[in-house]
């Protein structure tokens, strides 16, 4: 029953759902006499609007890309300090390595940007957040055809993340350290039956056959920024640019779990689906 898939108080519990966005669902939706349905992405709200108040911020790579700044040296690495939260000063700073490998977002390049892509793409400027401006050159891949590593360079005088000639980046990426990065199982959760409503079964079909195969994804090769490293089972954080996330039970010394609470709202996604 603490399944997270599962729509139980143990399920909720253990995918990361804070007991105060529950109470806040449930103000919201009150009560009636008759029997109601009510929309999930109402819940996924509450959740949202009690996390992004109180969760940390971190950086983590789900699916790592390799980039490496060909003219940038192993002496060159330095630490950057980047904010806990955007909006509450008292959550404080933390420092992270910036060194010459990295990893990023397979999701952030695209070897043939659409238009209105900020991301990376061969020749395009990004701002590594709180680091520093890096232009895409070289794209390596595989002997299948997949891209395995990106060869960038690094505007030395944007160090912090700023162009000191005022040019614009609209993009701004994570990204994590390759050499002090912490490896990392992180699972996704999506809705555990393919329609909304599970009860509204034709006559004759089996309910089983509307649970929703990808309602777990498992990605254990995930990359998270150090701080991470220590981080307990039911601490909160929130992942930037990707969603909040919880410590897993399941979670050990050096090989931590994590499960997505829920998403954040993601721009792009709504952009192509509008072609």
């Amino acid at each position: 029953w603490d399944d997270p898939r599962m729509p139980t108080l143990a399920g909720l519990r253990r995918r990361g759902v804070p007991p105060e966005a529950l109470r806040d669902f449930c103000s919201r939706i009150g009560m009636a006499r008759a029997e109601n349905t009510v929309e999930f992405s109402l819940l996924e709200f509450c959740i949202r609007e009690d996390l992004e108040k109180r969760a940390p911020r971190r950086m983590a790579v789900l699916r790592p890309l390799k980039v490496v700044i060909t003219n940038m040296t192993e002496a060159e690495a330095f630490e950057v300090e980047v904010a806990n939260h955007p909006e509450d000063q008292a959550m404080g700073t933390r420092r992270l390595p910036f060194t010459r490998e990295l990893f990023i977002d397979q999701d952030d390049f695209r070897e043939e940007a659409p238009k209105k892509w900020f991301r990376l793409a061969p020749g395009a400027e990004v701002r590594l957040r709180g680091a520093c401006l890096v232009t895409c050159r070289e794209v390596i891949k595989d002997a299948a055809g997949n891209v395995v590593e990106l060869r960038c360079e690094w505007d030395p005088a944007s160090r912090g993340g700023n162009a000191p000639d005022g040019r614009k980046v609209k993009g701004t990426l994570h990204w994590v350290s390759a050499a002090h990065a912490v490896k990392a199982e992180v699972r996704l959760y999506e809705p555990l039956f393919t329609q909304e409503d599970p009860m509204d079964v034709p006559e004759g079909q089996d309910w089983k056959a509307l649970l929703n195969p990808g309602s777990l994804a498992i990605l254990p090769e995930a990359r998270l920024e150090p701080s991470l490293a220590d981080a307990c089972p039911g601490e909160r954080f929130q992942f930037e640019r990707t969603g909040y996330f919880t410590v897993d039970g399941d979670s050990r010394e050096g090989k931590p779990v994590f499960n997505r609470t829920v998403g954040l709202k993601d721009s792009w996604s709504k952009i192509e689906a509008k072609g």
